[in-house]
């Protein structure tokens, strides 16, 4: 629930504490912002634009691909590794994990439902996915936030961060880990749904894409640990438009020629799924 995360808040104006009045949040300079009735807040800066947000069609679509368990292995191998990360002697049993562009919330409440102590953060700029985070899990709080510009959460506020398939500020999550906290960043390979990106004309995947990473981190963080979980998927034609309509390719796939090339996939198709989870961790 958002009141578990109030502590952890910051105004993304002046960067104070925020406190809860009535249905609204207001740091003490004075300003405030309401709570959404879906269960989320927004810690927009007024001249923020939310056009790069998932629209609900990508939204649904994500929400039905994901409860179908067919990234159950992504989810999982995340939640080890968070577990791992918080594993040490010297570890709290409770804190924050942030989750930046967290969707609907699906890998941070696994995550959560593997520390039990533990709260989530649930951070992203579509109102559509936080609507859906904010009832993921009972220990989430949603807000819609612009993961490029300061984040609006205190400084060395987060144990754990989380980064699945979205956008990095680099800076910003160096900021909000504790010195000693750790980044578990996932990352599609160039295999990564390899199948359908030639059959379908898709956007594909730098082969340097992880490289590239490390490179815009290093300056903020030290990378720690990295492994792939790749494995195979027996998609139906209806799944192959969801997780279709769920990514980036949303934005450039024409329906009429998706439709088309649809047509000429077995069913099912078998697909490979390949992603890099890596860690890293603010010296």
């Amino acid at each position: 629930m958002l009141q578990d995360i109030e502590p952890y808040l910051a105004c993304p104006h002046c960067a104070q504490a925020l406190t809860r009045h009535e249905r609204s949040l207001r740091c003490p300079a004075g300003h405030s912002f309401d709570l959404a009735k879906q269960g989320y807040v927004s810690l927009l800066a007024g001249d923020a634009h939310t056009g790069t947000g998932d629209t609900a069609e990508m939204v649904a679509a994500r929400a039905d691909f994901l409860a179908a368990g067919h990234y159950r292995p992504i989810a999982d191998a995340l939640a080890e590794a968070a577990s791992a990360a918080l594993a040490a002697p010297a570890a709290a049993a409770e804190g924050l994990v942030a989750d930046l562009g967290a969707g609907t919330g699906h890998y941070l409440a696994h995550v959560l439902d593997a520390l039990p102590g533990r709260v989530g953060a649930a951070l992203d700029i579509s109102k559509y996915a936080l609507r859906r985070a904010a009832k993921a899990h009972p220990r989430i709080g949603a807000v819609v936030c612009d993961a490029w510009r300061p984040l609006p959460l205190r400084d060395a506020s987060a144990d754990l961060m989380l980064n699945v398939f979205a956008p990095r500020n680099g800076p910003e999550i160096r900021r909000v880990l504790r010195p000693g906290g750790t980044l578990l960043l996932v990352s599609p390979t160039a295999r990564h749904l390899r199948e359908l990106v030639a059959a379908l004309g898709l956007l594909s995947v730098d082969e340097d894409k992880q490289r590239r990473i490390d490179e815009k981190l290093g300056p903020h963080l030290t990378p720690v640990e990295q492994r792939d979980v790749e494995f195979t998927l027996r998609l139906a034609p209806q799944d192959v438009r969801t997780v279709v309509g769920m990514g980036p390719s949303a934005w450039h796939t024409d329906p009429d020629r998706l439709a088309a090339a649809l047509a000429g996939l077995p069913d099912p198709v078998e697909v490979t799924a390949s992603v890099t989870v890596a860690g890293y961790r603010r010296p």
